[in-house]
């Protein structure tokens, strides 16, 4: 597969001293949706800014397209969408002529009517801006980028905010995009999102990739592929250690009062565990058990929540 996007060794530097990327790799190929994943302050939004030329590295190469950004800085403007987290568009502008203004910044755009087709706007067209719903409003950021026509689109957490339906709407169209032959860049802090839009993904943490790959490969490093979530009372044996000997348990992961087990056999670790706790005399409050998801790998490499603060 051809390559998209690539940036090598990629440094960004703050006052000379603060470090927010750190030598990061990534390879995204033609035709796919990559996601790229981290907590805040991970450096995650800095590297997006980067590759979409908003932002100069300290040091490192990247290519899109096969084009840098030093050197062909206006066709790469020709060739991408982006869409970010907060678009502010003219409130007083139809949604016309806001699609027909974003236009006219390219040599080529894609016609106006096709792209309010394609993001279920026509019947808005006449609206102004002020009064879409916010679902509608998102629509409309992704349609400004669409009207370019691009091979790339950025998508900054696109349906952060949005109600289940439009959020599904909004899926519906990176999905039609892909399968026109574009290549999506996308960030997200819903799981369930990456899981559902990505063939393949990086999370990256302190500046760096810590993990990459498929949605399944990454949830199969977790060690199991599924996971018993417990919880004694009194917070009784805070110790992980009795928990790490059970059958068929990989590791073992404590929020709060809530053990998590990654287990490969289930039925084999749950009876262990229930006698486990009989002859400790603890008092069992809480068990669970569930497929394992991308949010397990998430904590277990970072040790947050994507959504965390």
């Amino acid at each position: 597969m051809s390559t998209v996007i690539e940036c090598r060794d990629l440094y960004k530097v703050y006052d000379g001293k603060v470090e927010a990327v750190r030598g990061l790799n990534l390879e995204i190929h033609a035709g796919e949706c990559f996601g790229l994943l981290g907590p805040n302050g991970a450096g995650k939004t800095t590297t997006i800014e980067i590759l979409e030329g908003l932002l100069e590295p300290t040091s490192g190469q990247v290519t899109i397209l096969g084009q840098s950004w030093r050197r062909h800085a206006r066709q790469l403007r020709e060739r991408i969408g982006i869409s970010l987290q907060e678009t502010r568009l003219s409130e007083k502008l139809t949604v016309r002529e806001t699609l027909e203004l974003f236009a006219s910044f390219y040599r080529e755009p894609r016609p106006t009517d096709e792209v309010l087709e394609a993001l279920e706007l026509r019947e808005k067209a006449d609206a102004l801006v002020g009064n879409l719903s916010g679902g509608q409003k998102q629509r409309l950021a992704v349609a400004t980028a669409l009207v370019a026509s691009p091979q790339v689109l950025f998508l900054d957490e696109p349906t952060t905010g949005l109600d289940p339906q439009s959020r599904r709407q909004l899926w519906d169209i990176v999905r039609g995009f892909l399968e026109g032959g574009g290549t999506v860049l996308l960030t997200t802090h819903y799981m369930d999102e990456a899981e559902r839009l990505c063939d393949r993904l990086a999370i990256i943490d302190h500046g760096q990739v810590i993990a990459q790959g498929t949605p399944a490969e990454l949830i199969a490093k977790l060690g199991g592929h599924h996971v018993v979530e417990f919880a004694l009372s009194g917070n009784a044996y805070a110790d992980d250690t009795a928990w790490r000997l059970l059958p068929g348990v990989d590791s073992v992961h404590r929020e709060d009062a809530i053990f998590s087990l990654a287990v490969r056999e289930p039925h084999k670790t749950i009876p262990a565990l229930l006698d486990a706790i009989e002859q400790r005399s603890a008092q069992l409050e809480h068990l669970t058990t569930r497929q394992g998801s991308l949010e397990d790998v998430f904590v277990r490499l970072t040790g947050r929540h994507l959504r965390e603060d």
